[in-house]
Order: C-alpha cells, then structure tokens, then sequence
C-alpha cells in the first residue's frame, strides 16, 4: 500500500497498532455493507448507520478496509488497536469523501453514517 491517503480519490485513514490503513468506499464495499447488514437499499444504510452496534460498526469498517486494499474480516477488525473514536471517524471520513452522507432518521444538511464524527468532541 502506498503511503499517502488520496481524500480526492475517495480515500480515508485509520492509524491502529502502529499501522496506517486505507478505507475505500467502493460499489463493492457497499454492496458488501447492504448484505452484511441486511438492508433491502443504500436509501437505509443512514438510519441503520445512525443507531450501530459494534458488530455492525466492524462489519462496515471490514468493507471499507478491503475497498482500501486489506483484505480483513469484521473480526479482524474488532481486534485492531484503536478507540472507538479513531475507528467511527476513520469511517465516517471515507463517507464524507467519496461525496456520500446517507441520510439519517428524518434527513437533515449534516446527515452522516454516525452520530458526532470527526468534527465533534465526542468523536
């Protein structure tokens, strides 16, 4: 993997274990996220996004790691050394930059994949 992280490709970080990997928001990462999380359209991932649990949060992480090119399974992720923090962020920027805020329950300017996210104290 290459060192630097390409926001304008889409592209976003997460620094875990001494390690840097790429998330990527790929068609095939969110066709992963809709079967992994049992959503009948993109239109739900938002709502379903917006209440996660760990499993899910892992689920939609291993996606978007193995867009980024790390081939690694929601278990695999749920062993990473990271906070919750760095990890919800980390996702929520690879939303943000591939252009795709799913809408939250009840819309909204600001709708994003998680509550808080990067730009927040509480994440």
């Amino acid at each position: 993997m290459r060192s630097g992280i390409n926001k304008a490709r889409g592209e976003a970080a997460l620094e875990a274990g001494g390690r840097r990997y790429r998330l990527l928001l790929t068609l095939g990462a969110l066709a992963e996220i809709e079967d992994g999380l049992g959503l009948d359209d993109l239109t739900e991932v938002g709502s379903r996004l917006a209440h996660t649990r760990a499993a899910d949060l892992a689920i939609v992480a291993a996606a978007l790691l193995r867009g980024g090119g790390h081939d690694m399974c929601p278990a695999e992720v749920l062993r990473l050394e990271c906070d919750l923090g760095a990890l919800m962020a980390a996702v929520t920027a690879a939303f943000d930059n591939a252009g795709l805020q799913p809408a939250a329950e009840g819309g909204g300017d600001d709708a994003r994949p998680f509550p808080g996210g990067a730009g927040s104290p509480s994440g």
